[in-house]
């Protein structure tokens, strides 16, 4: 299995349990992990052979700005739930970074994997 990698998307979303959370956009940092096999693209040199991570960022972009969770929990789940539907993978680990949110944190996040590593 072959690994692509895709670090720091930048999405700006609605998301949090307090009311006021949900009238102002907060900035998500995005990391994901895609288990392929690109040994055919590496052959043919031809991007209809590959794994286009152009159209999983803007999966993932889109789904966060159309986004009105409450909840990151969901948030990854939708995530992870679409690209594993939506691609060719064998492996998939998302990880959203929701920041300083926390005064005694740097920052706050989730992680979660779809299929078998390995």
């Amino acid at each position: 299995m072959d690994i692509i990698f895709i670090k720091g998307i930048v999405c700006e979303t609605t998301i949090g349990v307090f009311e006021w959370e949900q009238h102002v956009h907060q900035k998500l940092l995005v990391d994901i992990e895609l288990g392929t096999q690109f040994s055919k693209a590496a052959e043919s040199d031809d991007l209809t052979d590959a794994l286009d991570y152009q159209k999983v960022t803007e999966r993932v972009v889109s789904i966060c700005e159309k986004s009105k969770c409450r909840l990151v929990e969901k948030l990854i789940t939708t995530i992870a739930d679409t690209l594993w539907a939506d691609f060719d993978l064998k492996w998939l680990r998302v990880s959203l970074d929701k920041g300083s949110i926390l005064k005694q944190a740097k920052s706050v996040g989730l992680t979660t994997e779809r299929g078998t590593k390995g």
